[in-house]
C-alpha cells in the first residue's frame, strides 16, 4: 500500500501563492506518477496536475497552465504544487494521488493511491 498526506493549504488572497506539498510513504515503488487533484464544492473532481518520476512528463489543466507547477524530489517521496497567481476559482479541496504505470495521464479514476486532500481558499 501507499499511503500519501497533502499539506500546505490554507487561506490566501487572490494574487497570492501556495506551495502544497505530498509526502508518500509504503511501497513507493507504486508512485511512479504522481498528480494533484482538486474538487470545489458541487464540482466534480479535476485534474491538476502530473507528473512522472523523472519529471521528464508533465501535464497541467488548461485552467492552470502558466500559473501552477508541479515538482517532485524523489529521494524525499516528496510531490510539490507551487500556485502562483491564485483565483477566488481555484477554491478547492487538492488532493494528492499515485499511480503505479509510468505512463501520465489526467484520468482520475487511473490513479490508485489518494492523499485525504488539503483545503486552498483564495479570497477575492
Amino acid at each position: 500500500q501507499v499511503q500519501l498526506v497533502e499539506s500546505g493549504g490554507g487561506l490566501v488572497q487572490a494574487g497570492g501563492s501556495l506551495k502544497l506539498s505530498c509526502a508518500s510513504s509504503g511501497r513507493t515503488a507504486r508512485t511512479h506518477t504522481m498528480g494533484w487533484f482538486r474538487q470545489a464544492p458541487g464540482k466534480e473532481r479535476e485534474f491538476v496536475a502530473a507528473s512522472s518520476w523523472s519529471g521528464g512528463n508533465i501535464y497541467y489543466g488548461d485552467s492552470v497552465e502558466g500559473r501552477f507547477t508541479i515538482s517532485r524530489d524523489t529521494a524525499k517521496n516528496m510531490v510539490y504544487l507551487q500556485m502562483n497567481s491564485l483565483k477566488p476559482e481555484d477554491t478547492a479541496v487538492y488532493y494528492c494521488a499515485a499511480r503505479g504505470s509510468s505512463i501520465v495521464v489526467t484520468g482520475a479514476s487511473r490513479y490508485d493511491y489518494w492523499g485525504q486532500g488539503t483545503q486552498v481558499t483564495v479570497s477575492s
